[in-house]
């Protein structure tokens, strides 16, 4: 299926590793012109050079801290150097906060976790959205988290933090409507990342099991039965990217092997 995504300049936050990472491939394997950015400067390297090989698009790699507004900046104003024209997809992602419990965290940490996760994708979109008006075409996706749908124990910053975009993204999306800028949400359930190995390594040590018995504890309750990898997350959030979605805004949809029990 042609997504009509050829040619299309994207931004994909954070995403030199882990979920980021498969949609800019995947964006890229569809012809997108892709921008890629990091704290880390070895990352930004090696995912570069992976999508480059593997797709033969070129991708522009900017080292940046989506928490701090000057590198969001750097990173829009780097994307319309080479792309003048404007920016047609916004993917926001950042790391998720710190595992823990409501008194284990002081102030400076949950501001820390508002700038990191809320204050990146109010940055990023108030960035782009003046470009894709006057394109009158757009689309911005959200990766939450399904905490969103289904708090989880332990993750009191994320599950706090991560609800507060998905108000924006539900707001927004109506204001955006009339622009033809759809914006979505999509929540990944137990994929396997980074993140996901620290979970598990920091829920060992407080159940003072192994680390394999918390993955198969995980596995347990997902009822596919197993945990998802990267790419089958990254399949739907392209599609919503796309030319082929013309009609789903507003939504938060979980990627999760069946794991949210809510109807909802």
């Amino acid at each position: 299926m042609d997504l009509g995504i050829k040619n299309k300049v994207a931004i994909v936050a954070a995403s030199t590793k882990g979920l980021g990472l498969a949609v800019a491939f995947n964006l890229a394997s569809e012809g997108a012109l892709v921008t890629i950015c990091s704290r880390d400067k070895d990352n930004l390297k090696s995912a570069k050079l992976k999508i480059e090989n593997e797709t033969g698009i070129q991708v522009l790699a900017i080292q940046a801290d989506v928490s701090k507004d000057k590198d969001i900046e750097q990173v829009i104003s780097k994307t319309l150097e080479i792309h003048p024209r404007g920016i047609d997809i916004l993917v926001n992602n950042a790391g998720g906060p710190p595992y823990g419990m409501f008194e284990d965290f002081d102030i400076d940490t949950w501001q820390s976790a508002i700038e990191l996760n809320l204050f990146s994708t109010i940055r990023f979109s108030k960035k782009v959205i003046p470009f894709m008006k006057s394109n009158s075409w757009g689309r911005i996706v959200n990766i939450t988290s399904f905490s969103v749908k289904q708090p989880q124990d332990g993750l009191i910053l994320s599950n706090t933090v991560r609800a507060g975009i998905i108000g924006l993204a539900k707001t927004l999306s109506n204001e955006m409507a009339k622009h033809n800028i759809l914006i979505n949400n999509v929540c990944p359930g137990i994929i396997l990342t980074d993140r996901i190995i620290y979970l598990a390594e920091e829920r060992a040590k407080k159940q003072n099991k192994t680390y394999d018995q918390v993955i198969d504890d995980m596995n347990e309750k997902i009822p596919i039965g197993r945990i998802g990898n990267p790419e089958e997350f990254s399949n739907l959030l392209v599609f919503l990217c796309s030319e082929k979605n013309s009609y789903i805004t507003g939504t938060t949809i979980q990627i999760d092997g069946g794991l949210v029990q809510s109807i909802f």
